[in-house]
């Protein structure tokens, strides 16, 4: 048996390791609890936008230059000295009008003599006529040879031939005398002559006397790239994507918007090997006369209607480190998922996505900078302020489920 005063230090000695351990216990589950507290995670204020189907027109704004719906270089069709010029340089000519005389006599001249030579030939051919169908009878009662019947035959068919040779003589004459008169083919306004009365003119000279422009209607050709051409064509591919009304809007070179509007025609079959463009033809009404020939524009093309595109804000699309375009959409859980995304191009302070975005998607526009993949979020849901193109949210109240669940 133990003394009495040991049995009083192992009683307390037993006490002190009780309360240690409680003690040890006791900051052990402390030290639990503070582990949880840091280790669950916290959410991040987010504003998000839902991304819901719109109805847009998609247009290309294009450079061009006017160029006349029809053009005349007016060249004389025969020789001779300019007689007199019978137009007012830059006014409005009508087809047919006369807008020199170049002198005729030659030609007059010319008229006469052919006229004579047909009349010559017109005689010959009545004598021949006679003289066979006087041969052929006699050949009947056997009064003449039958080779005498040949020669007259001959000579009645040559003449023939020849009256036929002059009556196509006359003709040319009486149409250089008419080519004389240098008239303009088409209507349009007349340019400036490049010659005076008095100056010699050949036929077919390469020099033009002047040129003849029609400008109502007016053409515009476009050049547009053949990169943007393949792009608009992969799009019209897409579900809910139709052709355009085509309808062409230009912006002059003031800046000024042309009153009228146009309308696509046609477009170029090939690529321009140096610029690597294709040319697209729009008529323009120019009752005016505002549009000249060779003035720089810059058209804009309504080509597609998209009856479901998916717009996002621009402020929500980030570039990653391969310049990709990624979005950061809130799911279900309200989590982030981090899209990679394919856009079309840019309308306004949107981006037209083709793909990585779905309809009713909710796409963080506000915090991106605090978030990545595996956020848990709290969410403000918020609108794009037509006007100012500002965010604005639409209640003030925090929202954790932003899907509406």
């Amino acid at each position: 048996m133990l003394p009495k005063f040991k049995q009083i230090s192992v009683a307390f000695a037993a006490l002190l390791i009780l309360v240690g351990c409680q003690e040890s216990s006791t900051d052990k589950t402390a030290s639990s609890e503070k582990k949880a507290a840091f280790s669950k995670p916290k959410a991040v204020n987010v504003g998000v936008v839902q991304i819901n189907p719109q109805s847009i027109q998609l247009t290309s704004e294009l450079p061009g230059r006017t160029k006349s719906s029809l053009v005349a270089e007016i060249r004389p069709q025969v020789g001779g000295i300019i007689e007199r010029r019978l137009f007012e340089e830059g006014q409005t000519v009508n087809s047919g009008d006369v807008l020199y005389d170049i002198d005729d006599s030659t030609y007059v001249s010319a008229v006469k003599q052919a006229q004579a030579s047909l009349e010559s030939a017109k005689a010959s051919f009545t004598s021949t006529k006679q003289t066979y169908e006087r041969y052929k009878t006699l050949r009947k009662r056997n009064n003449v040879s039958q080779q005498n019947l040949d020669d007259a035959k001959v000579a009645y068919l040559e003449a023939r031939a020849n009256q036929k040779k002059a009556e196509a003589a006359l003709e040319t004459a009486q149409i250089d005398l008419e080519h004389t008169k240098i008239t303009s083919p088409i209507s349009g306004r007349v340019g400036i002559s490049e010659v005076t009365v008095g100056a010699l003119v050949t036929a077919g000279q390469s020099t033009s006397l002047t040129t003849v422009r029609s400008t109502n209607p007016i053409f515009v050709d476009l050049s547009q790239t053949s990169v943007d051409q393949l792009r608009v064509r992969n799009l019209l591919h897409q579900a809910d994507v139709s052709v355009g009304s085509q309808s062409v809007s230009l912006t002059l070179e003031d800046n000024s918007v042309y009153p009228y509007i146009g309308q696509l025609k046609a477009r170029e079959i090939n690529v321009d090997e140096l610029t690597g463009s294709v040319t697209l033809r729009a008529e323009f009404p120019n009752p005016d006369g505002l549009l000249l020939p060779g003035m720089f524009v810059r058209g804009k093309i309504n080509d597609i209607d998209h009856a479901q595109a998916l717009l996002v804000p621009q402020q929500g699309v980030s570039r990653d480190l391969k310049g990709n375009p990624i979005a950061f959409v809130v799911n279900d859980q309200n989590k982030i998922e981090k899209r990679i995304l394919k856009t079309e191009r840019a309308l306004g302070n949107q981006w037209l996505v083709v793909s990585g975005i779905n309809a009713g998607d909710w796409v963080v526009v506000e915090g991106t900078a605090k978030i990545r993949a595996g956020s848990l979020v709290n969410t403000v849901q918020l609108q794009m302020d037509t006007q100012s193109g500002a965010m604005v949210a639409v209640n003030e109240a925090t929202s954790t489920q932003p899907q509406g669940e």
